[in-house]
């Protein structure tokens, strides 16, 4: 295979031509990693898959900033406001596993189209909203489309491109266009809120979505593949054998039920209070129905995540790192946006154009520094550079706030937290996707994903109590400041032991899984085969 022409190819799952399923599974030769089919679009295959992260992207940003026009206007308490945030969190954190799962056993594709289309009619909806009760729902609806998209983004972008040079260049494309999201939502959110009224934030989605989907049949892959029993690889699993068949029920509501209860303890523990049934009681309930969780999933042969999964070196890594590196870096975004609108007096629009040095900042990072670094050094080093570069970041920032201080005098730092977090984020889905089965690389991904929303809402939680302890009714600027730069210190430190972690425990080199070529086709998508451009 030629990568200097950087033509993505298919590793295993996206290889679905009548010839190369035979001889992957006829022959008994075992497949060699690397060598599989070229799609015939890579490019607007690829633009695509980013097109639709970059809409779930611009959301992130664009509510925030939207969000105290919307409280004002339909009339949200100041408690109850921040359900807007937290309905599509909790639902879209709680769904993730289940999402994963139907990406791998109903199709990518399927998903991939049903994700974004409820993520776009729930986006129209929420801009109609006339009721706070109607906006929450539409937002916890576009929580589902979310966790439908999210890993079907994500095995379609990491099972169309062969795992190494190829795969890693898609993934720093991929998040490059996502950190241009966060960085455009900040603005955008400004802007419409501004000019045309909170609604329209809303509808920007809904209006991005519907050419995204009518774009899914012609431009990504329908038919996947799933691992062929090997020497290497051992008896054919089960889930694999039985495709779309077997659907583990019991596994998918308690991994449901489990997970939304710890993030919805997270999320509103820091409101409600930790001692209350909302806060401590849904976690402590939560962690015990993910235990029984794993009990069953250890005793079922058709198990929702394959507890294998645990055992690969690389994703247990992601999942930690990224654990770290949503708690501590998803706490700058609160910090700086305290500290501009509250210290230094920014709007919510100037506090969106403050935040473009660091969208484009990540989009270098992502996309010219991370794959460069994988391809020559590896996972490890890419995640351990990612996480310094943020940590660095971040305590620039703090020695940058001051009481009477400026906005130049932080900007240093939010530069180069931006470099970081285009580094790490790509590194951190390129370590989630080292060495799994084709046919498990969406619920991998939503075992990613899942400990990385954990993360976020444990950060948040901390970093905010700890920004806002000790301040009374009324505090002066120098008291919110002194708090805004010890949590930025603590999430600094942080930051760079998750470093050390990802150095100490994280492998070497992408490690090839052993299903990237010649493979069967899934039973979730045959309805439809793609017309190979090459092999």
């Amino acid at each position: 295979m030629d990568t200097s022409t950087g033509s993505p190819v298919g590793p295993g799952p996206g290889s679905a031509s009548g010839s190369s399923s035979d001889s992957g599974s006829g022959s008994g030769r075992t497949p060699v990693p690397g060598a599989a089919r070229l799609l015939p679009r890579p490019g607007l295959t690829l633009a695509l898959l980013a097109f639709a992260q970059f809409i779930v992207a611009i959301d992130y940003n664009i509510v925030w900033i939207a969000l105290p026009d919307i409280a004002r206007e339909l009339g949200f308490s100041a408690t109850s406001s921040q359900w807007i945030v937290s309905a599509y969190t909790v639902v879209f954190g709680g769904l993730l596993l289940l999402g994963g799962r139907a990406a791998d056993r109903l199709g990518a594709r399927r998903m991939f189209m049903v994700g974004l289309g409820l993520y776009g009619v729930s986006s129209l909806v929420g801009g109609v909203a006339q009721e706070p009760g109607v906006l929450i729902a539409a937002r916890a609806v576009q929580g589902v489309g979310g966790a439908l998209l999210g890993p079907a983004i994500l095995k379609l972008l990491n099972t169309s491109f062969a795992e190494g040079r190829e795969r890693n260049r898609a993934l720093s494309v991929w998040g490059a266009v996502a950190s241009a999201g966060l960085a455009t939502g900040a603005v955008l959110g400004g802007v419409l809120t501004a000019e045309l009224g909170w609604e329209s934030v809303f509808y920007v989605n809904a209006v991005l979505a519907i050419p995204a989907v009518l774009a899914a049949p012609r431009l990504l892959p329908a038919a996947e593949s799933a691992p062929p029993p090997s020497a290497a690889s051992g008896a054919e699993p089960a889930q694999q054998r039985s495709g779309a068949r077997g659907f583990d029920l019991p596994g998918a509501f308690l991994a449901t039920i489990g997970v939304t209860l710890v993030v919805f303890g997270l999320v509103r523990g820091p409101e409600e209070g930790w001692g209350t049934a909302q806060g401590a009681g849904a976690v402590v309930a939560g962690v015990l129905i993910i235990a029984l969780f794993l009990v069953v999933e250890s005793r079922t042969p058709d198990p929702l995540v394959p507890l294998r999964l645990f055992g690969n070196r690389s994703l247990a890594v992601s999942m930690g790192v990224g654990f770290v590196y949503f708690a501590a870096g998803g706490a700058e975004y609160y910090l700086l946006t305290t500290y501009l609108q509250n210290v230094l007096g920014f709007s919510a629009l100037e506090a969106g154009f403050a935040f473009l040095p660091l969208g484009l900042a990540s989009v270098v990072g992502g996309g010219k520094v991370a794959a460069p670094i994988l391809n020559r050094l590896g996972v490890r080093a890419a995640l351990f550079a990612g996480l310094t570069v943020l940590g660095a970041g971040m305590a620039l920032i703090a020695l940058g706030m001051d009481a009477s201080g400026s906005y130049g005098e932080v900007v240093p730092g939010i530069v180069v937290f931006g470099l970081g977090v285009g580094m790490g984020w790509t590194a951190l889905f390129a370590a989630a996707a080292s060495g799994v089965r084709a046919a498990e690389q969406g619920v991998a991904s939503a075992v990613a994903t899942t400990a990385q929303q954990i993360g976020a809402a444990v950060g948040l939680a901390a970093f905010v109590a700890v920004a806002n302890q000790g301040l009374g009714a009324a505090p002066t600027d120098a008291a919110v400041v002194d708090g805004l730069v010890t949590t930025g210190w603590i999430a600094a430190a942080t930051l760079i032991a998750g470093a050390f972690l990802a150095f100490a425990r994280g492998p070497e080199t992408p490690t090839p899984s052993l299903d990237v070529a010649r493979q069967g086709p899934d039973s979730a998508d045959q309805e439809a085969k793609p017309t190979h451009a090459g092999a």
